[in-house]
């Protein structure tokens, strides 16, 4: 007898543990599933709940603006007698009197920036004034190489008018460069006279006595 019975009841419990098992899945996913709505609805609730605070907020502001404005513009005054017209017409005698104080403060002020520039600029100019006469002008580079070739007896190349002038004028902070192009700047404007002894360019002040010191330079070499 045992034997016969055993069969049926393993077919049961098997169904029995397939069905359970589904269950527990189809369970588990509802589980999921519900989880998962519950928390979109929960951002949902979130949301509205801030708006919610927002709409309070901007509904009394609202309410506390709007007795400001109607306090600013009045309408029944507009409509009154001549004596509330009078009082009108007083705000707006009294604000050009503000304006002319304000502009009068205005004007007030700028004279007094003028003469503090003008105090200034003042004040910088007698001192330039007064250095002035103190200091004499100092020679330009071209006046001090025409002064140097006029004391020379001979014709001087540009590095040997360059060398005297720096040792004469250290503080100048002379360049051969420049005393070069200044030399050439009086040879086109005939403030001097360029010579050649072979290969070598000299140069002196023009006149005679310069052609009689070129020329016998030229024979002894």
């Amino acid at each position: 007898m045992m034997p016969e019975s055993a069969g049926p009841v393993t077919e049961l419990t098997s169904q029995y543990v397939s069905q359970v098992t589904n269950d527990l899945e189809h369970n588990l996913k509802e589980q999921e599933r519900i989880t998962a709505e519950i928390a979109v609805l929960q951002e949902q609730l979130a949301t509205l709940q801030h708006d919610h605070g927002t709409l309070l907020n901007m509904q009394q502001a609202l309410g506390l603006a709007a007795p400001a404005g109607r306090a600013v513009v009045p309408a029944p005054r507009k409509k009154s007698g001549g004596t509330r017209r009078a009082d009108d017409k007083k705000p707006a005698a009294a604000k050009p009197v503000a304006k002319k104080t304000a502009t009068k403060k205005a004007v007030a002020k700028k004279p007094v920036a003028k003469k503090a520039v003008a105090k200034k600029a003042t004040a910088g100019k007698p001192a330039a004034t007064k250095a002035s006469p103190s200091e004499p002008a100092q020679p330009t580079l071209i006046e001090l190489v025409r002064r140097h070739l006029a004391e020379q007896t001979e014709p001087r190349s540009a590095a040997e008018v360059s060398e005297a002038l720096i040792q004469a004028y250290p503080e100048r902070g002379i360049q051969r460069k420049v005393v070069r192009t200044t030399l050439e700047n009086l040879v086109a404007k005939n403030g001097a006279q360029r010579t050649k002894q072979g290969t070598s360019v000299f140069y002196v002040m023009p006149g005679e006595s310069a052609q009689e010191t070129t020329e016998g330079a030229e024979t002894g070499a």
